[in-house]
């Protein structure tokens, strides 16, 4: 006789002259093997995204015969680690303007510390083959009504060169770039920045390659499986899942933006991001990663189309959400940057939508630390994920192997 399992759900089940309904879950019907095999590790991570991963292949280095397990809610990783713009960038001038205001020069040296660091592993780790990566340079562009702040980003350029030469190695990372704007084809912008050092990649290549190398050192991964509860015990944590109860000594939460769903007390704030592709374009001029509005606004060339997202500055309060989807408002203005900056005079038609949900706060500095006993969270990466992302994981999973070993 076969039974068709289902969760949370009665189903009819006929034996010859009458018929039983019964209830059963998939977790309900896992045999002995699959308990003793699946549902215990050393250390579980929640979340499959870069920062997760990171951790994972760091803990598995440091450690080969720790068993480690990820657990994904979704059938790819959610969030925005596949649905990032790819931008392999540490911040334009404007960005750094205002994230000085926030914490400090020698505050904003070490976290271009970090991002450039984190670039450098991930590069490293993965090959720039693996991950399309291509430094065609960052720029920022201004209009002629922001001639202010073009002014000032302008006067700032020799003292963000000079902060972060010991950091790159590199002299003049920022220069001036007016000449480029008819090159690119733009319309309307008065002033062009370049940072020489800025780069783009594929993420989901490099999500490709990170599941493939974390895999290879034998850590398991399962999809499908979102984790509703933590507790923890005096031998471990106890998880309660959609998919059945799993145990660990360590639990490491790298969920992002999703992290207050088990942890509502950290300073998190999600934030949406809205992007768009164009269908191809011949002779498409653009190439390059390019930042707007203060990186409320970024695009680049992608196989002969542009990408363009942002806009949450329109809305903040409607983009702080964890819900995936599109409004009217951000849509309409990425529209008409498009109309009318980037591709202007050239017939362009959209062809992919989505959004993805980064993760912000009061600091600009990610959440690595053990919130609880036995639990740990890296979260927390203020729009930097791809160049924060895989240093904040190797610190997470080196900070877990310690707590392993303590």
């Amino acid at each position: 006789m076969f039974f068709d399992f289902v969760k949370s759900k009665s189903v009819p089940i006929f034996n010859r002259h009458k018929k039983i309904t019964i209830r059963l879950a998939m977790y309900d019907n896992l045999s002995y093997w699959e308990k003793k095999n699946f549902f215990h590790a050393d250390v579980i991570i929640v979340g499959s995204g870069i920062v997760g991963l990171n951790a994972a292949i760091a803990i598995k280095t440091l450690a080969p015969k720790t068993t480690v397990l990820l657990l994904e809610r979704g059938f790819l990783p959610s969030g925005a680690s596949t649905k990032n713009a790819g931008f392999a960038c540490f911040g334009s001038i404007s960005e750094l303007i205002e994230q000085e205001k926030i914490s400090g020069t020698d505050g904003l040296h070490a976290l271009i510390s970090k991002r450039w660091k984190g670039l450098l592993k991930l590069r490293n780790l993965l090959g720039d083959a693996q991950i399309s990566y291509q430094n065609n340079g960052g720029f920022e562009l201004f209009r002629p009504e922001q001639a202010s702040l073009s002014e000032k980003c302008v006067a700032k350029i020799s003292h963000f060169n000079a902060l972060i030469e010991d950091i790159v190695l590199q002299k003049n990372v920022y220069v001036q770039a007016d000449e480029k704007i008819d090159v690119f084809g733009l319309k309307g912008i008065a002033a062009l920045i370049e940072c020489k050092l800025e780069a783009q990649i594929d993420p989901g290549m490099m999500m490709k390659a990170l599941l493939a190398k974390a895999s290879s050192l034998g850590v398991q991964i399962l999809n499908n499986c979102n984790v509703e509860e933590l507790k923890v015990e005096s031998n471990g944590v106890y998880l309660k899942t959609n998919q059945g109860a799993f145990t660990c000594k360590k639990i490491l939460l790298t969920t992002n933006a999703f992290v207050n769903e088990l942890l509502p007390e950290l300073e998190v704030v999600p934030g949406r991001g809205q992007v768009v592709v164009t269908k191809p374009i011949p002779n498409l001029k653009l190439k390059g990663t390019f930042h707007y509005d203060k990186g409320y606004y970024y695009f680049r060339n992608i196989d002969d189309r542009v990408l363009l997202g942002g806009a949450r500055n329109l809305n903040m309060k409607a983009e702080e959400t964890t819900a995936f989807g599109e409004t009217e408002l951000v849509q309409e203005a990425l529209h008409t940057l498009l109309k009318e900056v980037i591709l202007p005079e050239t017939n362009f038609e959209i062809e992919h939508k989505w959004s993805g949900i980064m993760a912000f706060g009061p600091k600009l500095t990610p959440i690595v630390e053990e919130v609880q006993p036995h639990i740990f969270c890296a979260v927390r990466c203020n729009g930097m994920g791809i160049a924060i992302g895989s240093q904040t994981g190797q610190e997470a999973g080196e900070m877990v192997f310690k707590s392993l070993n303590a």
